[in-house]
């Protein structure tokens, strides 16, 4: 094969599945998200709910990883971490956010800005309860972001609170919870030929949401 410098400058691909027009779309971004996550998932779209959340600090220093969405409903979207991770501490001092789904399969991706804001405890308690133990006992074993001296220290971690919580309910951890993303923006990309994409956006304004096109 070509070097990859090479392969990655030549790669090309011509979108040709679907297309979007803004006079069928839904007139509720949070609807329109909902029919294509249902499509995404009819369609066998592996981790369908996986999203890239970006966040910046308080100096506007970027950061990205991937999420698991967790729910959605009028109020937002909603996913679960440590909130004493590089991300939790982005979002503390400054709580605006994007997230972004890519569906290949389907030549999609929707782009979703706005405030990020914690969601009640019970709220946090309820989900934590319906994890695997496994992972119960991972949320208190890491200090997500933190270095550690070594992969060992944090599996004998993990084995001492295993032997801890042996036989007993885990209570959620104080620092792991959910947030919940409040758009104030949708953007919907569809793939289409000759790189002439479409693009939808929908924008807050005095409550109510408006829709338009944007040039690819």
């Amino acid at each position: 094969m070509e070097n990859i410098e090479q392969h990655i400058f030549q790669l090309r691909k011509d979108y040709s599945s679907e297309s979007l027009d803004e006079g069928v779309v839904f007139p509720d971004p949070l609807h329109q998200f909902k029919f294509w996550l249902e499509e995404a998932a009819k369609a066998g779209v592996p981790e369908v709910n996986a999203m890239t959340l970006a966040t910046a600090d308080a100096l506007g220093n970027p950061s990205a990883r991937i999420v698991l969405l967790r729910g959605f409903n009028e109020q937002g979207l909603q996913f679960f971490t440590n909130y004493a991770s590089r991300k939790g501490h982005d979002l503390k001092e400054n709580p605006k956010a994007c997230i972004n789904f890519f569906w290949p399969e389907l030549e999609r991706q929707i782009r979703i800005n706005g405030a990020m804001e914690q969601i009640a405890a019970s709220e946090s308690d309820a989900y934590f309860d319906s994890r695997p133990r496994e992972s119960q006992i991972g949320a208190w074993a890491s200090h997500q972001s933190e270095i550690i001296p070594s992969k060992e220290y944090l599996m004998e971690k993990f084995k001492n609170l295993e032997k801890e919580f042996e036989g007993r309910k885990i209570p959620r951890p104080p620092h792991w919870g959910g947030f919940l993303l409040k758009p104030e923006s949708f953007e919907f990309w569809q793939g289409r030929p000759s790189r002439m994409h479409d693009r939808i956006g929908y924008f807050l304004d005095a409550g109510k949401w408006n829709i338009r096109r944007y040039s690819p």
